[in-house]
């Protein structure tokens, strides 16, 4: 992968990857702030692991609602999210075999 991902790149990505496709449903599905989400929107973005799109102004005119920005994994944030999700198993079990056992 060759950077690392933090457990909030992780989580958005998840939530992109598990369905959710536009900033207010990412916030939902993380429970992050708006600022977190946005500035790592763009992030990902620039590192092309995601590739966001605006939807028809049209469509969000008829729902009398601002337009949203919807995002997918690309082929590379696909990559990243599977081997950063292995890696935080991978700590999660590591963390678990160091502690003291309880005989």
């Amino acid at each position: 992968m060759g950077r690392a991902v933090g457990l909030v790149t992780l989580a958005i990505l998840r939530a992109i990857r598990d369905g959710r496709v536009y900033g207010a449903d990412i916030l939902d599905a993380t429970g992050l702030g708006g600022g977190t989400i946005y500035k790592t929107l763009s992030r990902l973005e620039r590192r092309d692991w995601i590739i966001g799109t605006w939807e028809d102004p049209a469509v969000a005119e008829s729902e009398k609602r601002p337009r949203r920005r919807f995002y997918r994994l690309t082929p590379a944030g696909e990559v990243a999210t599977a081997e950063a999700q292995l890696r935080a198993h991978e700590l999660v079990g590591s963390a678990g075999s160091d502690a003291p056992s309880r005989a």
